[in-house]
């Protein structure tokens, strides 16, 4: 045979994109705010009205805290503990306006009764784990975005590695609590072999 010719069609590799904690907790005049979150929310939602048919699945993860426990804190130390953000059914802890009308197949919840970085630690109203949602959908490679990039997006990317994806977080559709964390948190995620990389 030529080398040239193909046995058969190529099989896209199933693909889900992961919106993490896209909320109005974390952007400007949210408890927990971090700068450019409402750039990045709007960001999303560009990209994914553009985008979608590129994925299989797209899920978002949400902070839902009810009783997380030291988590919360009074003197946080931003490190291990922080002010009292994302508190579950209120208005801060819904999804970001920006992404109303935007074709989500799955919503989890994290951090009712402890700390939660990692979308993975989440499950949605049926109970299931984003990595049963992830494996019943057959998904190979996972796409990363949301806020914020050096705490839940850098988990839940190191996480979705150790399970066997095959993981990009997009660059331009994140943002770090500080510009030092977020070197940091680059570093080590390029250490764990996750590829970062603009949307376009």
């Amino acid at each position: 045979m030529n080398n040239d010719q193909h046995t058969g069609p190529t099989v896209r590799a199933r693909r889900a994109l992961i919106v993490v904690d896209v909320q109005p907790t974390f952007c400007e005049g949210g408890a927990l705010a971090v700068a450019g979150g409402n750039a990045v929310a709007e960001r999303i939602a560009t990209y994914l009205s553009s985008r979608r048919d590129e994925y299989d699945l797209v899920v978002t993860t949400q902070d839902w805290h009810i009783d997380p426990g030291s988590h919360f804190s009074k003197a946080p130390d931003f490190i291990d503990t922080w002010p009292v953000h994302g508190v579950a059914g209120t208005d801060e802890a819904q999804l970001h306006p920006a992404l109303n009308g935007s074709d989500i197949d799955a919503s989890v919840k994290k951090g009712q009764y402890a700390a939660a970085y990692s979308g993975f630690e989440g499950v949605d109203d049926d109970g299931r784990a984003l990595a049963d949602i992830l494996n019943a959908a057959g998904v190979e490679v996972v796409d990363v975005v949301g806020l914020a990039e050096s705490h839940c997006v850098k988990d839940t990317a190191l996480d979705a590695t150790a399970q066997g994806y095959r993981v990009r977080v997009l660059t331009d559709l994140t943002e770090p609590v500080s510009p030092e964390l977020g070197r940091a948190a680059r570093a080590e995620m390029r250490s764990a072999g996750i590829e970062l990389t603009p949307s376009c």
